[in-house]
Parts: C-alpha cells; sequence; structure tokens
C-alpha cells in the first residue's frame, strides 16, 4: 500500500521541519522522524513500519496523506529557509486602480507595472525561500494587463495565493476564472460608511462579488480599516461577516500616508481608534513553529515574516516602507531579505504584559510617530496600557 502527500500539502524548512496545506493554509511542526516518512511519501518511496501507523491515522484524517497504488509525486524546493524565515509575500503588481480611495496610502500614484518577467522570477525565488503566503495586491491588481497570465500560473506553485482586492470589478465570469486559493475583499463599514470612503456604489459591487464567491465555493476573508464613519458599523459587520461565512476578519488602523493627508477628517484619534482594533477574527499569521535561539523561540515585533515587492521593482520590508527601499527585484529576493534586519521584541523601549501578543504594533506608525523602536500608541490604547 503507497501514502502519498495530498495535493496541496508541501514540506517546508522554516529553521525547524514543517508541512504546510495550501489549501486549509494550516502549518504543522514535525520531529525529524515525521519530516522522514512524509518525506519519502512526497517521493513515493514510504516503507510503512511499527509505531507509525497511529500518525498515518492521523494525516489521513487531516487530510494531509491519501492511500495510492500510484501517487501523485509532488515537486516543490525544499531547503533550509533564512532566520527569520520569509513566509508571506506581499507582491503589489501595479499601482492602477479604478477608485480614488480617501485614504490610499499610494496617493496619486502613476500607473506602473510590475513586469511579467519579474513577478515570474520573484516568486519563483519565494518558492524556493520556504515561503508560504503570496498576497497579490495593488493598486487594484485585476488592472495589471497581465493579470491573467499571472493567475494561470499560480496553481503551479508551492505557494498559497491570496488575491487582495477592492471586490467592485470582480464579475461571476472573473470569480470562475480565478485560481488563487483565497479572496480577501476591502470592506470598510456598512454601506454609508463604506462608500464615504471608497465611492459611490462601491459598497454594493464588492458585496456581490464577496456573496457570489462563497457561492462558487471560494474562501473569502475581509480585511476593513478603522475610520471616523464606520465606528457605529462594527457589531453590524461582525454579525454579518461571521453570518456569511468569512473565514477570516482582519481588523487595522489608518497611517498617515498618501490621500490621508488630504483627508484627515477620515483618521480617528488612536485612543478611539485602538477600542475597535478588538473586533475581527481567525488568523492571519503562523505563530508556531517560531524561530529558535539554541532552545529558546526567538519572538520578533511586526512584520518579521513579510516583506513587499513594489509595483516599481523596489523591495521593501512592507508597502508603507516604500520610500527606504532594500533594494530591486534585479538584486535577487533573498539578497534583500538579508539586508533586513528584523526587529526582536526584547529590543522594542515598550514593556508590558501583551508584548508578546501584540508584537509591538505598527512599526510604520511607530516610526512616523518618530522612534522605529517606540510604541504604537493606538495597540497601546487598545490593550488598556495608555489611558484615554
Amino acid at each position: 500500500m503507497k501514502y502519498s502527500l495530498r495535493n496541496g500539502c508541501v514540506l517546508k524548512l522554516l529553521g525547524r521541519p514543517c508541512l504546510y496545506d495550501i489549501r486549509t493554509d494550516e502549518l504543522y511542526k514535525l520531529d525529524d522522524a515525521a519530516f522522514e516518512f512524509l518525506l519519502q511519501c512526497s517521493r513515493g518511496e514510504a516503507d510503512v513500519r511499527e509505531g507509525e501507523k497511529e500518525f498515518i491515522e492521523y494525516c489521513i484524517n487531516e487530510g494531509i496523506l491519501a492511500i495510492s497504488e500510484r501517487p501523485e509525486l509532488l515537486t516543490a524546493p525544499l531547503r533550509q529557509s533564512p532566520t527569520p524565515s520569509l513566509r508571506y509575500l506581499e507582491l503589489l503588481i501595479t499601482n492602477r486602480c479604478n477608485l480614488r480611495c480617501s485614504h490610499c496610502y499610494l496617493g496619486d500614484a502613476k500607473a506602473i507595472d510590475l513586469p511579467l518577467h519579474t513577478i515570474k522570477q520573484v516568486l519563483k525565488e519565494f518558492e524556493a525561500m520556504q515561503g508560504l503566503r503570496v498576497l497579490i495586491s495593488g493598486g487594484e491588481a485585476i488592472l495589471h494587463p497581465g493579470f491573467w497570465e499571472i493567475n494561470e500560473m499560480l496553481p503551479g506553485l508551492a505557494l498559497r495565493s491570496v488575491l487582495l482586492t477592492n471586490g467592485t470589478l470582480l464579475t461571476r465570469e472573473s470569480l470562475k476564472r480565478l485560481r488563487v486559493n483565497e479572496i480577501q475583499i476591502s470592506i470598510d463599514g456598512m454601506e454609508h460608511a463604506h462608500d464615504s470612503l471608497r465611492g459611490k456604489g462601491s459598497f454594493k459591487k464588492a458585496m456581490s462579488a464577496l456573496i457570489d464567491a462563497l457561492a462558487m465555493g471560494i474562501e473569502v476573508s475581509v480585511a476593513t480599516i478603522i475610520h471616523s464613519r464606520n465606528l457605529d458599523d462594527f457589531d453590524a459587520m461582525d454579525e454579518m461577516f461571521r453570518r456569511l461565512g468569512i473565514k477570516d476578519w482582519s481588523v487595522d488602523a489608518l497611517c498617515m500616508q498618501g490621500n490621508l493627508r488630504e483627508n484627515t477628517e477620515f483618521n480617528p484619534p488612536p485612543d478611539i481608534a485602538g477600542r475597535y482594533l478588538s473586533y475581527g477574527f481567525g488568523s492571519s499569521l503562523h505563530s508556531d513553529p517560531d524561530e529558535l535561539d539554541g532552545d529558546n523561540p526567538v519572538l520578533y515585533a511586526c512584520g518579521a515574516h513579510l516583506m513587499a515587492v513594489l509595483a516599481d521593482g523596489r523591495l521593501a520590508k512592507c508597502g508603507y516602507f516604500g520610500d527606504m527601499p532594500l533594494g530591486t527585484a534585479e538584486d535577487g529576493l533573498e539578497v534583500c531579505w538579508k539586508r533586513l534586519r528584523p526587529i526582536k521584541l526584547d529590543e522594542l523601549e515598550c514593556d508590558c504584559i501583551h508584548k508578546a501578543d501584540c508584537r509591538g504594533g505598527c512599526r510604520f506608525r511607530a516610526y512616523i510617530d518618530g522612534d522605529p523602536l517606540g510604541r504604537d500608541s493606538i495597540k497601546c490604547y487598545a490593550y488598556d496600557i495608555i489611558k484615554p
């Protein structure tokens, strides 16, 4: 009897051996024996020994292993990742957008598209670095002239692909063509509040795409920004997203960049915004396994496992840090990643009982407040460390 890894399950070396299920976004920590057995399964060479039956039963129940006389052999790069590992890649393939949102950090950006050959190169490099999740974004990513060619290459990669979109251009026909594992749609309040930020009619279009995607069996998550006109909508959004079956709802605060500088009325003060960070559900990060220093786990501040590729080819810590690039795609993804000095939690100038959960909050908000190692005051209000 032959066992094989199910299609979508891949082995990764993120400091320690792991198995990543691209379909469910689950990351499993493995000991050496489990890794060696699953590696043999991935090659169609598994020889079941006494003591492994319980582990095999667990893997079958989890949907990791399948019984097959002619197992489907999966091929994916397998080598030790850098430390810390690059797990999430924000791939901003274009600055083109069909909306002009009042809070967009790109501001009045020119219509720049990341070349297809650069996108292919970056995705292959990210896969080889043991990456987990690529976040395809913009602007509005669908407006990239080569979007549908990019779309077709995604299933061939050992990566989970997530399309970040405003949802207004997603028709039933385009949803049927999508090959991504997940769509994340921005919903920034109920209709009046959302439209006040993104433009009249945008809420209905985004919600229509969301409902159609769910009906087609596509995994959908939602991202919401806290702004001054949606503060009364969070309970209604929570009820609506849970009822619809949204897998993950992330809530974040604004950063004073781009168009927000001209629309400051949308930006609530930190003591107000902080109250709403308790909303949201699901988890977008894989906190385990951590990298180790000897036997001790190393905890990093916000964004330790993330890097962004901008539409003009620059690479940065995240999209907000675009003016402080680490290099360009021509330098290579791993070269630029190793130029980034990750901030460890114990280097931060804040110290409280919530530090390991908060991870220091947003480092860009701390940076624009004047201290890259200082507090993110919005997070401190959220945890009641700073009193209103």
